[in-house]
This record gives C-alpha cells, sequence and structure tokens, in this order.
C-alpha cells in the first residue's frame, strides 16, 4: 500500500499539471484554451475506483468530481448518499482526462484531452493497489483498463459486465454508461441495465464500503 507522503506527492504534481495548456500533444493549435483545474480523488485506502471520462464545466468551476446531473444519477445507481460517495475512504475517483476538455462546435463535451492518461493514469493506479472494484464509466475508460477486452462498442461491452466482473482478476472491472441524462434514451432501451446490472452494482458497494 502506498504511503500517505506517496499519496500527496502525486496530489500536488497532478494539481499544478499544465501541460495540456503548455505542451499539447498535437501542437500549439489544439492547446487547452482556458487554465487547466485537475480534478481527482487519490485515497490510500478507498476499495472502489469510480474511472470516468473528463470534468464537465460545472466540475471544472466547482472542483468536485460529479458534482452535477450525472453525478446525481450515478449515486443513485451506486445506492449512496453525497456523504458516502466524497468520503474519499470509499471512493476513489480519476477520470481518463482531469481537466475539463471545452465543448465541440455542436456543444458537446469534447473527449478526455490525449496528453493526460499516458501522463498520470498508470502512476495513480500504481499507488492505489488496494482498489478491488473499477467503474469503467463511459468508452474512454472502458478503452483504458479493459484495452482488448473491450467490446466494439460500449454498449457491447456492458453488455458483457458478468465476463469482467465475475472473473479473478483484481481489481475486478464494472462497465458503465456515463450517467448523463443524454443517456437516458439508452437506458429505455436497454431495461436490462437497470434490472440485472445495478442490484448486482449495489450489492457490491455496500459491501466494499462497510
Amino acid at each position: 500500500m502506498a504511503s500517505e507522503d506517496e499519496l500527496q506527492a502525486l496530489r500536488r504534481a497532478i494539481a499544478v499539471c499544465r501541460v495540456c495548456r503548455d505542451a499539447p500533444m498535437r501542437g500549439e493549435a489544439d492547446r487547452l484554451p482556458h487554465e487547466p483545474r485537475p480534478v481527482a480523488v487519490l485515497s490510500a485506502t478507498a476499495r472502489i475506483l469510480i474511472a470516468g471520462q473528463a470534468p464537465g464545466l460545472r466540475v471544472h468551476e466547482s472542483g468536485v468530481p460529479f458534482d452535477d446531473a450525472s453525478g446525481d444519477r450515478l449515486r443513485q445507481w451506486l445506492g449512496v448518499d453525497r456523504d458516502s460517495f466524497y468520503n474519499a475512504d470509499h471512493f476513489a475517483i480519476l477520470g481518463i482526462g482531469f481537466c475539463f476538455p471545452g465543448y465541440s462546435a455542436n456543444g458537446s463535451d469534447l473527449p478526455p484531452r490525449r496528453e493526460c492518461a499516458p501522463l498520470w493514469r498508470q502512476r495513480a493506479m500504481d499507488v492505489m493497489p488496494q482498489i478491488e472494484l473499477v467503474l469503467t464509466i463511459g468508452q474512454y475508460a472502458q478503452a483504458w483498463h479493459l484495452g482488448s477486452a473491450r467490446m466494439a462498442s460500449m454498449t457491447e461491452t456492458v453488455s458483457e459486465w458478468r465476463r469482467y466482473l465475475l472473473t479473478n482478476r483484481s481489481p475486478a472491472i464494472l462497465p458503465l454508461p456515463h450517467p448523463s441524462w443524454r443517456n437516458s434514451g439508452w437506458l429505455k432501451r436497454n431495461p436490462w441495465f437497470e434490472v440485472e446490472l445495478l442490484p448486482v452494482l449495489r450489492e457490491r458497494v455496500k459491501i466494499l464500503v462497510s
């Protein structure tokens, strides 16, 4: 298990990271157009990692992960209240990108910055060896944590959740769709998610945060 000094050192390094603004992977034209504000919750004791995509604008402004309607839905899925969710003894929270990436021309959030995961992801995982369950939210987190085991689409990956959860691998991985309200239609088209997957998720969470 990592020492608190190691965790604090990594937290400080992440907090001052400005690579996506100052040394963008795709060149100056692709630099982050606003001041970065990395949002990451590392923990020496949490047994669950929430692996998301990247902060949205509201989270960028507050500095609190999932401090929005998506977070409300995610907490409902997990069966926990805000106090438990934001207790770092219970949950570590790391997006594939730590900073708000900005908006596309049609007003959607851009993908996580390419600079972030290669620089920080494995280092963050290495200081949290106690993690027993990784909840991969959306295609970008699933791509990093599942690699070649990921299916062709997010829907296929989530539908195969037993393949990833009910194995001897450590940590176990449970793929989830993004809890954005834009995915309400997806939830209606895939009722098995609430009927079959969510009860298992809530039971796992209950065990691991007790």
